[in-house]
């Protein structure tokens, strides 16, 4: 009988990774809120450079998130992260210390390239149960868009007492602490090999570059943080002309961070049980339209407030559902692939949105920032008209030994038969059958019985 809850290395696993990323992300989203102010200081400070600066690690995030997930396969997943939390330190470090826009922009495109994220959930994947395995990366999720409240409060007040200067080097502490926690806290994991259902598979990558419905969900994601972290080269600047002293700025998001979940949890829910999942993604998508649009008139600070309110219920929506139906619509075993490309799509939005926002700003204005904002996320509105989506669904894996003779083509047919299985793939190289499963009619028992028979078949020959 399975057991319905962690056990203690599971509960382990989950509260040390979460910490770790949490502590990593906080380090990170520290910087969104007061680049814009306390970076005035630095050498040939501009809006174009202040929006470089902010986006340059989702740059170098994007082209090292899957090579460190496949560097982790290899050497260990905890050397893996211990390596990335040092290079983070290391980034961090030489920002502390920069006194030129360039410098800082430089230690941040190095604080990228410590890209730990898909070492963590896979090593979080290799210690915990298939059926716990949700409840796991949802603690992980959870800590991540907590962090991002943390940080805009934090940020602030951080700044305020040690300048930017500390905002970096306690940043540089939160990696060594890191560090200590991942060698005396996360379990120890011996890799079983590469798995495409927790890393990315090269082989693959091309495939989900070419596949229609993922493709949607990987612009979206991109669009999603393009805009979010274009509006914080504006948002603090606005806030203090608008007399909000910087110290105060969390007195703003705290609360509409706050607010945007208590709107958005019940959506979430009610999307999954009336079925209309595409019509509130939708929706989500056109309240960032409506965002976008009242932040381009809001003159005062009681309506750029209620912008940003309306910005974060969409953003906050949308940034819950995309992994999630991700995870839906990926392949059976090519998990860990679609999510590598729709994490590098993430991080690569982050850097488009500061590199497009700083320039919009400098020559044209916040004004027209937003108004590009809006443009662009009409363009995603447009795109997520043809987004379909399947049956809610889980997946299973089975391990299996390859068997001499066996016609694996029939096997896989007649595996996909069975009830409630939506699509199965064997992976000779992993030993394992992959399935994508109706949530709801999935005949285990007809499955099980026919890979038992086939196993009989081996050994009776």
């Amino acid at each position: 009988m399975e057991q319905s809850n962690l056990n203690s290395l599971e509960k382990r696993a989950a509260v040390s990774l979460a910490l770790i990323f949490s502590m990593r992300m906080l380090g990170l989203f520290m910087l969104m809120p007061i680049l814009a102010i306390y970076g005035q200081e630095l050498e040939n400070v501009s809006p174009f450079w202040i929006g470089v600066a902010i986006g340059a690690y989702g740059l170098t995030q994007a082209l090292f998130q899957i090579p460190m997930g496949w560097l982790s396969d290899r050497f260990g997943r905890r050397r893996i992260i211990v390596f990335g939390l040092v290079i983070f330190a290391i980034g961090s470090i030489i920002a502390g210390l920069a006194t030129s826009i360039e410098m800082v922009t430089l230690g941040r495109a190095i604080q990228g390239m410590g890209a730990i994220a898909s070492a963590v959930l896979a090593l979080a994947s290799d210690v915990t149960r298939e059926e716990q395995r949700p409840k796991v990366m949802a603690v992980i999720g959870m800590c991540i868009g907590l962090s991002f409240a943390v940080a805009l409060v934090l940020g602030p007040m951080i700044a305020e007492a040690f300048g930017l200067q500390g905002v970096f080097f306690i940043t540089a502490v939160m990696a060594v602490v890191g560090i200590v926690i991942t060698l005396t806290v996360v379990p120890v994991s011996y890799t079983r090999g590469h798995s495409s259902e927790v890393t990315a598979s090269k082989s693959n990558i091309m495939a989900m570059l070419f596949n229609g419905q993922l493709i949607r969900l990987d612009l979206g994601v991109l669009i999603l943080h393009w805009l979010m972290t274009s509006i914080f080269i504006a948002l603090p600047i606005l806030f203090k002309d608008s007399g909000l002293a910087v110290t105060d700025h969390w007195k703003v998001y705290l609360p509409v961070l706050f607010l945007s979940f208590v709107f958005m949890v019940p959506m979430l829910i009610v999307g999954a049980k009336k079925s209309i999942e595409k019509s509130l993604f939708v929706f989500a998508i056109g309240l960032v339209i409506l965002a976008s649009v009242l932040m381009v008139f809001s003159i005062s600070i009681w309506p750029l407030i209620v912008a940003v309110f309306i910005f974060f219920i969409g953003f906050n929506f949308l940034e819950a559902s995309l992994p999630a139906h991700v995870s839906r619509l990926a392949p059976a075993g090519q998990k860990g692939t679609a999510m590598g490309v729709y994490s590098s799509s993430q991080f690569f939005g982050a850097f488009l949105g500061g590199v497009s926002g700083g320039y919009i700003a400098q020559n044209f204005g916040f004004s027209y920032l937003f108004a590009a904002n809006g443009l662009i996320a009409l363009i995603w509105l447009v795109l997520a008209f043809g987004m379909k989506l399947p049956a809610s669904s889980k997946r299973v894996s089975i391990p299996f030994e390859p068997k001499a003779g066996l016609d694996y083509q029939e096997f896989i047919n007649q595996l996909s038969e069975c009830g409630g299985v939506m699509e199965a793939t064997f992976v000779a190289d992993e030993r394992c059958i992959y399935l994508k499963v109706n949530k709801t009619d999935y005949d285990r028992l007809s499955v099980d019985q026919l890979v038992e028979k086939i196993n009989q078949k081996d050994s009776g020959e």
